[in-house]
């Protein structure tokens, strides 16, 4: 492989890691997503049964020498791409010519030159779809006052209320797809959500990542729109940041829409402060 150049595309997520993890690793809070969803697929096998198939996750490096770029595919959801150079993602559009894609999540430039020569190949139309920020935790200052109510580790028996969480979430934020049964599955045998509970009643989740390469994600934070305002949801992430501390993780991360201008604020409140940006575009007929 040493003297290899250009895309290397595989369905194995644990030969995609031994290729790439050092690469994504060597800057893993701008890697966050690739890393924490191909270590949750490492982890439950969910690569394998659709092996083969259009809806099965692809995974890619390319490199000169050494790994220089990376990209990961899990349908429904768009290609996301790591930095790269116009032209490299360019070429990927290429690569990946015959397959279904939703759209991209990248680095602005970057999912410009991929949706351009995406568009230019398959005559797909491109809109933007998202603008997104990464947050990392500096200094935590807990919300005060703390509304009423206090955590407890999300449990089997709340699936069925979590799942429908998921699914109002997924559709409020216009999310390109997921199986959201799945996902809370995956969260709850990990103790990956965290309730909020008033008066021993859920009023808001905010969930937590694996922690892979020092660092976690927080994610999804719903709270029911007739439950807003109250503090709920602050409160939840406030305590599942808190708890990631004391756990170790190094960095503890967040994105956001930049659409929603209260999210934003709520963050930077609690001792979130922004990285960088990225946008998603999607695609259409």
């Amino acid at each position: 492989m040493g003297g290899a150049t250009g895309w290397v595309i595989t369905p194995h997520v644990g030969d995609f890691l031994d290729a790439a993890g050092g690469f994504l690793r060597k800057e893993a809070v701008r890697n966050t997503v690739l890393l924490t969803v191909t270590e949750t697929l490492r982890m439950s096998g969910q690569a394998a049964p659709t092996a083969g198939t259009d809806a099965a996750p692809l995974f890619g490096w390319w490199q000169r020498e050494k790994v220089g770029a990376a990209f990961m595919h899990t349908p429904p959801y768009p290609v996301l791409l790591t930095a790269m150079a116009p032209e490299i993602a360019a070429s990927l559009a290429g690569e990946l010519a015959g397959r279904a894609l939703a759209g991209v999540n990248a680095y602005e430039a970057t999912a410009e030159a991929f949706a351009g020569a995406w568009s230019r190949r398959t005559g797909a139309s491109v809109g933007m779809h998202r603008r997104m920020r990464l947050f990392r935790l500096a200094e935590l200052t807990v919300p005060c006052p703390v509304p009423e109510g206090g955590p407890r580790r999300a449990v089997e028996s709340d699936r069925d209320l979590l799942r429908g969480w998921f699914e109002a979430f997924a559709a409020e934020v216009n999310d390109m797809g997921g199986d959201h049964a799945v996902a809370v599955d995956d969260r709850l045998s990990y103790g990956g959500l965290t309730l909020w509970e008033k008066d021993g009643v859920p009023v808001s989740v905010a969930g937590i990542t694996r922690r892979v390469a020092g660092m976690a994600r927080i994610g999804p934070v719903y709270t029911p729109p007739e439950l807003r305002g109250r503090g709920y949801a602050g409160a939840a992430t406030a305590e599942v940041s808190r708890a990631a501390l004391a756990a170790g993780v190094g960095e503890v991360l967040l994105y956001t829409d930049l659409a929603n201008p209260t999210s934003n604020a709520l963050y930077q409140r609690i001792g979130y402060q922004p990285v960088e940006d990225r946008v998603v575009l999607s695609f259409g007929s």
